[in-house]
């Protein structure tokens, strides 16, 4: 069985958010998707399979992270149609069916792909009691990203103190159904992004995610009213690190980011 490791929201290997592609003829069991998922052991590793022509979505497409099935993730489906257009396996925009409904993923002349999600509800609450020492920092807002996607959405002072940050994993937990999204506006916006942000998600066993494409169907909106611009560019700071371009487009969001396959092998499992 074919497997291909995936280094998206990146130009160049090494660097943004890897994750394990699989296309396969059909789901086997969740027992077995997530036994592989563990084994790659990256933050998610994406399964696809083609489904019927004449349908609402060319293929099927779900994630699992080591520890858990998840309901959307950005940078895998990017991994996933990077690996699709790459192969010859499908030509032009695709469009996949998952738990977050049918997703579509266009290929640009300039080798980037768009991912089109649903925009994150971004509804004002209260920084909860406690979130500050466990993340190290004192958040100044705070959002509540839906259940769609089931985050706390934190901005910081400033771009520093999202590179600083040396959160308390097991404790931010208890604050969300995923994660918590830490953000800031950039400090220099001409070193080419408006917005940084990091991301923390061990509810679904992964501490940090390195670029999360998923975070910014929150980040934009949040960001986009801030700035009083619709498209957007973001920095995930994570040690990897990777660019996320954004715009809303009315109750959608669009993710554009490059991929590299770093590793195409065999599963003998």
């Amino acid at each position: 069985m074919r497997i291909r490791i995936v280094d998206a929201f990146t130009d160049r290997p090494f660097a943004g958010n890897p994750a394990g592609v699989l296309l396969l003829d059909a789901f086997p069991g969740d027992d077995w998707l997530q036994q592989a998922a563990l084994e790659v052991n990256h933050a998610e590793t994406a399964f696809a399979h083609p489904l019927p022509e004449g349908g609402e979505a060319d293929w099927a497409l779900r994630w699992f992270t080591p520890a858990a099935e998840v309901d959307l993730c950005g940078h895998a489906t990017l991994a996933a149609a990077h690996v699709l257009h790459t192969t010859g396996a499908h030509a032009g925009p695709v469009r996949f069916a998952t738990r977050s409904g049918v997703l579509t993923a266009a290929p640009g002349a300039d080798g980037a792909i768009t991912l089109d999600f649903p925009t994150a509800p971004l509804t004002a609450v209260e920084v909860p009691d406690g979130v500050a020492d466990a993340l190290g920092a004192q958040p100044l807002a705070a959002r509540d990203t839906g259940a769609g996607l089931g985050d706390l959405l934190l901005e910081v002072a400033d771009e520093k103190t999202v590179r600083e940050l040396t959160p308390d994993h097991q404790a931010l937990a208890a604050y969300a159904s995923r994660g918590v999204t830490v953000t800031a506006r950039a400090q220099d916006p001409a070193r080419g992004y408006d917005f940084v942000s990091r991301c923390f998600f061990p509810n679904v066993g992964v501490d940090e995610d390195p670029v999360t494409g998923s975070a910014h169907t929150a980040l934009a909106p949040y960001w986009s009213r801030r700035l009083g611009r619709p498209d957007l560019t973001g920095l995930q700071a994570s040690a990897r690190s990777g660019l996320v371009r954004t715009a809303l487009r009315d109750d959608r969001t669009l993710l554009t980011g490059h991929a590299v396959t770093v590793i195409d092998g065999e599963l003998l499992a």
